[in-house]
This record gives C-alpha cells, sequence and structure tokens, in this order.
C-alpha cells in the first residue's frame, strides 16, 4: 500500500470512492472524470447515469480505466437515487460525492481525507464559504438560499455547519452502511446531513474552492428545489422524525 505524507497527515493511496451522479453532462463529463482518475487517493469511479438523453453514458463507455464502474438507470429518478446506488457498489474505506459538471475540484479531496485518516472525525463536509481559496462570482440570491438553508438545517440539527448543501461530503463506509436514506432528488443533502447528526458522528469541515456555472451552462438546481429542501429539513429533523413515527399507520 502506498501512502503520500500531507500536511502532516498520511494519506494512503486508493483509499477513497468516488460517486458521480450524471444526468446531460456531455459536456464536462469526460473531463471531470479524468480530473478524478488523477488523484492518487482515488480507488474507484462510480458513476451513475440517470437516463441521460444525451451522449453521457456514451462518453463514459468510451473512458478506458478498469477504475470506472458505470451503471445507466432505464428512466430518471433524481440525484438522490443517483447518488443512493453509488453508495451500495463502494468498495474503498472512504466515500465521497462528485458532480458531472467542473464546479468542484477533486484536489480538494486531499484536504477532506486528513480528518478521516487521522482518525478525528467520520464525516468530513467540504465548505464553499470557510475557505481563501478563489471562487467564480455569481447568484446573489443562491447564496442567501444556501446560507439561510444551512442556518435552518443547524437550528434542527444542533450542528454548526457553514455549508449544508455543498457536494463535497466524505463518509467513512461504515457510516453509509448504517444510514437509511430515503429522498430521491435534491432533498439528499438536508437529509444525509440530519441523519449524519442523529447518529452523533464525529463531523468536519474543510475549505474547498469552487467554479459555479451559470444556468446557460448547465446549472439544474433552482428555486423550486429550495423549497423542497425546506420540507425536507422539516421532515428529517427531531420534531418531524417524532410526528412520522407517532402517526405512522399500523397494522
Amino acid at each position: 500500500m502506498l501512502w503520500q505524507m500531507h500536511a502532516g497527515t498520511d494519506i494512503r493511496s486508493e483509499c477513497l470512492s468516488v460517486v458521480i451522479p450524471a444526468f446531460n453532462e456531455q459536456s464536462t463529463i469526460g473531463e471531470s472524470i479524468s480530473r478524478v482518475l488523477a488523484q492518487y487517493f482515488v480507488k474507484e469511479v462510480i458513476v451513475i447515469d440517470d437516463a441521460s438523453t444525451d451522449d453521457t453514458a456514451a462518453i463514459v463507455r468510451c473512458l478506458n480505466d478498469e477504475r470506472i464502474v458505470f451503471v445507466q438507470h432505464e428512466s430518471n429518478q433524481g440525484k438522490g437515487a443517483a447518488v443512493r446506488a453509488g453508495f451500495g457498489l463502494a468498495k474503498a474505506p472512504y466515500v465521497a460525492v462528485h458532480d458531472a459538471d467542473l464546479e468542484y475540484d477533486p484536489r480538494d479531496l486531499e484536504r477532506l481525507l486528513e480528518p478521516l485518516e487521522a482518525g478525528r472525525a467520520d464525516v468530513v463536509f467540504g465548505s464553499r464559504f470557510l475557505t481563501g481559496d478563489a471562487h467564480r462570482v455569481l447568484y446573489f440570491w443562491h447564496s442567501v438560499g444556501n446560507r439561510l438553508l444551512t442556518l435552518l438545517s443547524n437550528a434542527t440539527t444542533n450542528l454548526n455547519l457553514t455549508d449544508m448543501e455543498t457536494c463535497y461530503k466524505v463518509f467513512r463506509r461504515e457510516v453509509l452502511e448504517l444510514l437509511s436514506l430515503e429522498e430521491e432528488r435534491f432533498g439528499f443533502e438536508p437529509e444525509i446531513t440530519a441523519k449524519v447528526a442523529a447518529g452523533g458522528w464525529r463531523i468536519y469541515e474543510v475549505g474547498i474552492s469552487y467554479q459555479g456555472r451559470t444556468y446557460a451552462e448547465g446549472k439544474k438546481i433552482g428555486w423550486k428545489d429550495g423549497i423542497h429542501a425546506l420540507r425536507c429539513i422539516a421532515r428529517y429533523s427531531p420534531p418531524g422524525r417524532h410526528l412520522r413515527t407517532r402517526f405512522r399507520p399500523t397494522r
């Protein structure tokens, strides 16, 4: 097993499974996967094509690397369903989520692995707000929405995260094996945050860079997803879980 010393922490090579949910990302999917595979600590890249109607699947199939695991859904099920499918296939000690676009830099994943490899953390979030790294300047109201959702999530989970909606989350695989995830679409982020908090696992945050994209460049999340995230924060909060249990139909 190869190791690399970084910032006082030994990072093992091939210790990370990276799950990439993809839907109609033909313009970026090849470069995105290549960037992930270039990291020495990546054991496998699990691409879940969520029934794309463009050439996303064809591009992935043409990539010649035995570390790529490819699954194609017959119907569009949503990001949450795609990520959940990828989690079930992961084999490395740690598992990360990476978007198929080029908004996130996989070189940052090394920093997220450090608290895990040092034995201090069970889950690490990559914060777009807790950093001095380069950021593309884009939508004001998206930033306000992200911070509001994080604030409300924190209020119900008693965490002090700065970026609950971040894509970059890295888990010890054992944590994922103990989680029962339900959300099919973008509600995945507040759901998994609430369930990790409820499980009492050690959570760290690390600042990351961010190269956001515009709607013209293919950005998909919108205000309706924000409304659904609010519902998920309420649904998976301790009061929400209590009500669901209390009023669950009995047979």
